[in-house]
């Protein structure tokens, strides 16, 4: 990976093949989820998934959003563009060297992933977790954030 573009490609694909590695239709996620669409305070979130406690209404009421943001640089991390932490657990996911560097700039609370080997099938790499997210109280109501996702999920789909 020597670019910054083939390192956002491979991490985005790790983080896709982390949330959902058998294509699961019960696994919930979407990419590039965006809120407040078409306003001025637009804000997008490379990858979210959603975990309900299950399948009765008060189950999907508790479900919990992950919220994963790619960063391939130093400079991607210290730019302004993609520090949206919507979810109940919030998540970087970049290169362990760029980890190193800004570990100290990483707010209380959002976990990271790096890359740790590549997979089996050497497609991608599996991602390890060195800081874990804590969890936080999220603004948005549970139906907001499904209609954000599903939204972007129906876009990829065809």
């Amino acid at each position: 990976m020597e670019n910054r573009k083939e390192i956002t490609a491979m991490l985005s694909l790790s983080t896709q093949m982390y949330i959902n590695p058998n294509k699961d239709p019960r696994i919930y996620w979407a990419r590039e989820v965006t809120f407040d669409y078409a306003t001025s305070k637009a804000v997008r979130v490379d990858f979210m998934k959603f975990k309900p406690v299950n399948n009765t209404v008060s189950g999907i009421e508790k479900g919990d959003f992950y919220c994963y943001e790619v960063k391939s640089s130093v400079e991607d991390f210290h730019s302004k563009n993609g520090h949206n932490f919507l979810g109940d657990y919030n998540y970087y996911v970049m290169p362990e060297e760029v980890y190193e560097k800004v570990k100290n700039e990483i707010p209380y609370g959002i976990g990271v992933f790096v890359p740790e080997k590549m997979n089996w099938r050497g497609a991608w790499y599996d991602l390890k977790s060195v800081k874990k997210a804590l969890r936080k109280d999220r603004t948005r109501p549970v139906s907001e954030m499904l209609l954000m996702m599903f939204r972007s999920a129906e876009r990829d789909r065809g």
